[in-house]
This record gives structure tokens, sequence and C-alpha cells, in this order.
């Protein structure tokens, strides 16, 4: 059990750090603004519905090992969802109304999230190895 755990909490903190800091920003450097704009917000709901997944699935692999890393994956999981679902498009109402102050303070509450879920979730990665002894 600890060995999935450790994977699939590896796999969400990997992911999120290749999609927020590689995938991302590739895009905007690759394509041109009004292709990576759309792209990007095509690409982010699935993103979110990884990060849930693969959280919640850690937290599940993780209950039984330890319940404090569960809780903390537990919450990566949950907050997720009002991220997708209510944070999200109001990025995307801000973009398509140009509210350029509105974007950015809606855009960095969604940064300081994802980084939150990156720290949490890398921390829960480097316990469960100390699960083993």
């Amino acid at each position: 059990m600890i060995t999935a755990a450790l994977l699939v909490t590896a796999l969400l903190f990997g992911g999120m750090i290749l999609y927020s800091f590689g995938f991302a920003a590739f895009l905007f450097t690759a394509l041109p603004p009004e292709t990576a704009g759309p792209t990007i917000r095509r690409a982010f709901p699935h993103f979110y519905l990884f990060v849930m997944g693969t959280a919640a699935l850690a937290a599940a692999l993780t209950l039984s090992l330890a319940l404090p890393l569960a809780l903390a994956l537990g919450a990566i999981a949950v907050s997720v969802l009002p991220t997708r679902q209510l944070l999200m498009p109001a990025i995307n109402r801000a973009i398509d109304a140009g509210a350029q102050s509105a974007f950015k303070w809606l855009h960095g509450l969604s940064v300081i999230i994802t980084l939150t879920h990156i720290v949490v979730a890398g921390w829960v990665l480097s316990q469960i190895p100390g699960l083993a002894s």
C-alpha cells in the first residue's frame, strides 16, 4: 500500500508541476496569444479533473497509512472543485469582458491555490517513505 500511495502522490505532484510550469508556459511561448489562450482554456478543465481524481485516489491509498496525510490529499481533491467550477469560469468571464484588473486578481488566486496544492502534495510525498519504518 505504501508503494501505491507513494506512486500516485508522485503522479499528482509531478503532474501539477509539469502542467503549471511546463505545459502552460510552453503554450504561451510556442503559440501566438490568440491560439495559446483558447488552448489553455480548453486544457484547464482536464487539468483540474486530473488533480481531483489523482488526489482522491492518493487520499484513499494513504488513509490506512496516516490519517493526516490522507486528509491533506483529500483537501486538495475537494478544493479543486470550486476552483474548477467557480474560479475558472470567473477568470474566463474576466478575460472575455476585458476586465484586466479582475483577471489579474482571479488568476493570482488560482496560482496561489495551485501552488498550495503543489506544496501540500510535495509535503505528503516527503512523508510517505517514513511510514515504511
